[in-house]
């Protein structure tokens, strides 16, 4: 999601077909908005949502290269997940944030963290006010611990306790980390982001813009 400010008057459609004239391929908008100007695409977001995409088996994916994380050694979805409930809600998640974290607090809170599988395919999915620098990452690299057993479930909510980002697990590599939906206020009228999704915006690096009214 992103905002620009602009004098120029063109329609919604003229804004996303213009823009995607010139956006490089793996970048696609699917809509585009007037919203008040007092609107900001990070400031005005109630939630964000991040899915991280992992693939449990041994042979690594051709098509799935650098976009899904492979952990070859069996993960346990039910030990996962009974980890992550402890970690819903308010919390300081100083020892889920990284060192080169510029935020003045390490509160956050977490609506929800689930985790599902379909076949070989982990899906991580968390969604909160807002998140710490590695945050989501830190998470994960936790949750696959306790997924390969290295660690009981109970120990997500040791390390959430401890507030000590050295206590915790290796931060999970990038590649399988998505943002896949930012929640604004009902009042911007704003597309739903999974319907914006479905339409092919987010699982492919697709975004939105969103066109401040100036007076």
């Amino acid at each position: 999601m992103g905002h620009f400010e602009t004098h120029a008057a063109r329609s919604a459609r003229g804004w996303v077909l213009g823009a995607n004239t010139a956006l490089p391929p793996d970048i696609s908008l699917v809509w585009a908005r007037s919203v008040p100007a007092h609107f900001h695409a990070r400031y005005s977001a109630e939630a964000r949502t991040y899915r991280y995409l992992i693939l449990n088996r041994n042979a690594r994916s051709a098509l799935a290269a650098r976009r899904a994380m492979l952990v070859h050694k069996p993960l346990d979805q039910l030990r996962m997940a009974a980890a992550a409930a402890a970690l819903c809600g308010r919390h300081d998640f100083s020892a889920f944030r990284s060192a080169e974290c510029q935020s003045h607090s390490p509160v956050r809170y977490l609506e929800s963290l689930t985790v599902s599988r379909a076949g070989d395919w982990l899906t991580i999915e968390a969604t909160a006010n807002a998140f710490l620098h590695h945050m989501m990452r830190n998470i994960v690299g936790l949750l696959i611990s306790i997924g390969r057993g290295d660690a009981p479930s109970s120990w997500a909510a040791e390390v959430l306790a401890g507030r000590e980002r050295s206590r915790g697990a290796p931060t999970a590599p990038a590649e399988g980390l998505y943002l896949w939906a930012v929640r604004y206020p009902t009042a911007f009228g704003l597309p739903d982001p999974l319907a914006a999704q479905a339409a092919g915006s987010a699982s492919h690096g697709g975004q939105s813009i969103i066109i401040p009214q100036l007076p």
